[in-house]
């Protein structure tokens, strides 16, 4: 696929990959192979150059520069964390910090190659299909997993690392932001059969969902429950409310014990919720330190935490640790555009695939904020990927749907330029017919 790619098909190289974006387990497989725990970032660069030696172009977004300015601050943030004495040199793999940063810089890659090989509504159409499937067999793979167990009472000890290979929290927010996108974007399919393959699609999305047992994913579902209300279906704000009166009866005893343990039975704090408490404690104090520039990227794991955790269990909190204020204001600019383009779409196209693809990533964004919140759920390619190629495929149809609002606006002016014109003096028109019909005797003479 990487030849394929450089001689000519990119778009071939970027169908290829979406699947293994989120499959971590399964790229494991190439890992017997020369090169195998790279395939992915070669494979992705061969998008990238292929594209470009046949004269593909990025479209107008504010989010390119948005991102290679992230990227630049967050490598010169890790030297900053090197002289205040929070981490090693970040020069080579060897480097946990450099490792961290290029790994993290793999997902604008990824929206890269896809910006650039995505140029008409087919391929549009196909990244979607693909992103089902793909959400379908990360479904398949977590439930089979999960089923083989008992699940009469919650256990932490059962929760799995999932198909994404990192554990169950990080699993829970790829499957509550894909359970928000294809519920948003399945409003807008007419087709009876693909309506309910869409639907179908959603309910074993949160059915995994569920057997996830994280409460940031249960969390990040609601939320996106409620903006897709707000915007589309005020139904849904009925049904919310009547699942938060009676979620109790409805959802299976395990998932009742794992929502509601925050609190031992003498009345303190259960470790997953004391851990966190702790955690920002030492993050509020860390920030304080030097709130501008932060202590460094990828620095907050070489401290000391409780029970040796590396995260803060939220994003948010880690920006603005490691990289301060200057990083957090870029990162909420990011957000920002991504909404933007989103809701732009939604508004602006006529066309239903686009309208979907819209309202279903603007939903998917707001669910994946949520889910930020209860920990780093951001920097995984695995969790975010395939939300970013759909950027990608959105700012393409923005694309679309602005060029034929332009088209249609030129024909509406000529128009209203000929209907002002005198009679004598006006362009009729010709009639497709009659054409055809004159260039058959001319032919025939």
């Amino acid at each position: 696929m990487c030849l394929v790619s450089l001689g000519g098909r990119p778009l071939l190289g970027l169908y290829y990959m979406i699947p293994f974006l989120p499959y971590r387990t399964m790229r494991y497989h190439f890992l017997d192979y020369p090169l195998g725990a790279n395939v992915l970032t070669i494979l992705v660069l061969a998008v990238i150059v292929g594209a470009l030696i046949h004269g593909k172009r990025l479209p107008k977004s504010k989010l390119y520069p948005i991102w290679l300015f992230l990227g630049m601050y967050l490598y010169v943030s890790m030297w900053i964390g090197t002289l205040l004495g929070n981490a090693p040199s970040p020069l080579w793999l060897s480097d946990l910090n450099f490792v961290t940063w290029k790994d993290y810089m793999l997902i604008p890659l990824v929206f890269v190659a896809a910006g650039l090989v995505i140029e008409d509504r087919k391929a549009v159409r196909t990244v979607i299909l693909i992103t089902a499937f793909s959400v379908l067999f990360i479904d398949r793979s977590f439930l089979l997993e999960s089923m083989t167990r008992s699940w009469a009472n919650f256990d932490e000890s059962k929760r799995d690392s999932g198909p994404l290979g990192y554990g169950s929290n990080q699993t829970a927010a790829f499957l509550a932001q894909f359970a928000a996108f294809f519920w948003g974007f399945t409003h807008f399919i007419k087709r009876k059969k693909l309506k309910l393959f869409g639907y179908g699609i959603v309910a074993i999305t949160v059915f995994a969902t569920m057997y996830t047992f994280s409460r940031g994913g249960y969390a990040a579902i609601l939320f996106a429950v409620l903006v897709l209300g707000l915007l589309k279906d005020r139904k849904l704000l009925v049904l919310l409310g009547v699942f938060l009166l009676t979620w109790a009866a409805i959802v299976p005893t395990a998932v009742r014990q794992r929502v509601t343990m925050t609190e031992s039975s003498n009345g303190q704090l259960e470790a997953s919720a004391q851990e966190r408490v702790i955690l920002w404690t030492n993050a509020e104090e860390a920030f304080l330190r030097s709130p501008l520039v932060g202590n460094g990227y990828a620095t907050f794991q070489y401290a000391e935490h409780v029970d040796n955790l590396s995260d803060t269990h939220n994003w948010f909190v880690k920006v603005c640790v490691e990289t301060g204020i200057l990083g957090l204001i870029p990162v909420l600019f990011m957000l920002q555009q991504m909404l933007a383009t989103s809701y732009r779409l939604l508004k602006r196209a006529t066309d239903p695939l686009y309208r979907g693809l819209g309202l279903g990533l603007f939903v998917a964004i707001c669910a994946c904020m949520v889910a930020n919140c209860f920990g780093d759920r951001w920097t995984y390619l695995e969790i975010t990927g395939l939300l970013w190629v759909l950027v990608a495929a959105a700012i393409r149809a923005t694309q679309f749907t602005l060029s034929a609002e332009e088209l249609s606006s030129v024909e509406g002016n000529l128009a209203a330029k000929n209907d002002t014109l005198p009679v004598y003096a006006r362009v009729s028109r010709p009639n497709p017919w009659q054409q055809s019909q004159a260039r058959f005797k001319s032919t025939s003479r």
